[in-house]
Parts: structure tokens; sequence; C-alpha cells
């Protein structure tokens, strides 16, 4: 992949940058070109090496990508503070907005192991997610803002909520592309996608409800 492809996949999804020159500024790309150093360093278990770099990273770019990490092509980082673990493997043309965390768990054995997630290809991490433990998120899936994963996640699926629940997807036109997984329009609101989820739940409850009711009534008339 050369540097050129690559610029030219971040202005794709960002529309602020007047030039692929001006990428070059983006925290999100020095993060990336200072991690694929330090991923070299570390497979050649030159761990202090890898740590080093590391840190001079994350004091340049505000974002703290683990050497261990696997990175695959055209990762875009959006802005600062975020976090990927040891273990974390990401795949092609991911996104991945301000303060989101693919973060681990503690095994129980207490040993060391696959303890982040798996990303897959063109997926969408918004602002402030945090996906937790050695699980994997589906191709095209989406993260929305402020949730919080802890299982894995269905290719395509839009994800909300603490912790995070699928939401209902209409059948859209839209690009390929949706700025911070989150379409803006009347035709698909995750918000409002869930309350109708909700009030479906309270009516399938209320008549299961009243079908209990009818047959309890229904013994009593029978004692």
């Amino acid at each position: 992949m050369g540097l050129g492809s690559y610029l030219a996949s971040v202005k794709a999804r960002d529309p602020a940058p007047r030039s692929r020159l001006e990428i070059l500024t983006y925290p999100g790309v020095w993060a990336l070109a200072l991690h694929r150093v330090a991923h070299a360093l570390y497979r050649a278990r030159l761990f202090l090496l890898a740590r080093m770099v590391n840190h001079l990273s994350r004091f340049l770019t505000a974002i703290d990508i683990h050497p261990g990490a696997r990175i695959g092509r055209n990762l875009f980082i959006d802005h600062g503070f975020v976090v990927i673990g040891e273990t974390a493997e990401i795949g092609d043309n991911v996104t991945i907005y301000q303060g989101s965390t693919l973060g681990g768990t503690n095994p129980t054995s207490g040993q060391g192991g696959k303890r982040h997630p798996t990303i897959g290809n063109d997926v969408v991490i918004s602002l402030g997610a945090a996906i937790l433990g050695p699980i994997r998120v589906g191709d095209g899936a989406r993260i929305g803002a402020n949730a919080v994963v802890t299982r894995d996640v269905p290719a395509g699926a839009t994800m909300v909520g603490i912790p995070a629940k699928p939401v209902p997807v209409v059948v859209r036109e839209e690009p390929a592309f949706v700025p911070y997984g989150t379409p803006c329009s009347e035709k698909f609101d995750p918000v409002t996608q869930r309350e109708e989820l909700l009030r479906c739940e309270i009516a399938a409850l209320r008549a299961r409800l009243e079908a209990l009711e009818r047959a309890t009534g229904r013994t009593s008339d029978a004692a």
C-alpha cells in the first residue's frame, strides 16, 4: 500500500482537509506510522525499544497503540485519545473516532493471551465507544457513540447503548461511508428505532399479561 492511496482513503472519509498534504499533519496518521515502527520492533522481540517508540507516539499524538496490536490497511484515527490494546486486531479500512478504546479483559488464569477485540473490515467506531475483551466485530459494523460492547457483533450491525445492543436497520440509500457511524436523517434515527423496539416489547408483555389474567380468571371460575 502506497502513501498516496492511504491519504486518498482518509480524504474519502474526512471532508475537512483541503489537500492530501494537510492530512500528513493529522495525529492519527503519525500514530499509525510510528506504530508500524514499534510493531516491527515488537515482532523482532526488541520490546523495550518498541515501548519507547510507543511512548514517543503517545506523547506526540495522544493516541496509545500497543506495539503488539495488529493493524490492517487504511486505518483512520480521527482526532486523539484513542487506546488500542496489545492483542487487538484491526482489519482494513477501519475508522476510529476520538476517545474510543479497544480494551482487554483480565484472563481468569492470570496468564496472557488473546484479551482484546478483533475488528473486521470497514468498521466504524464512533466517539467514546469501548469494545472490551476477546470478541469479534463483524465486517461493516457500526459502533455508536459511547457504546460499550462486550459481546460479538454481527457483520453490518449498528450497536448502541450500555451494554451495546443492535438496533433495527431499515433499507436505505446512503454513501458507503457515514461519519461517526450514525446516519443523521429522518430515514434512520437509532434513538427512534430503539423507542419503537421498546414499544413493541411493552405491547407483547401487555398481551401476555392479559392472557395470564384471562387464564387465571377461568381457573377461578372453574373452582
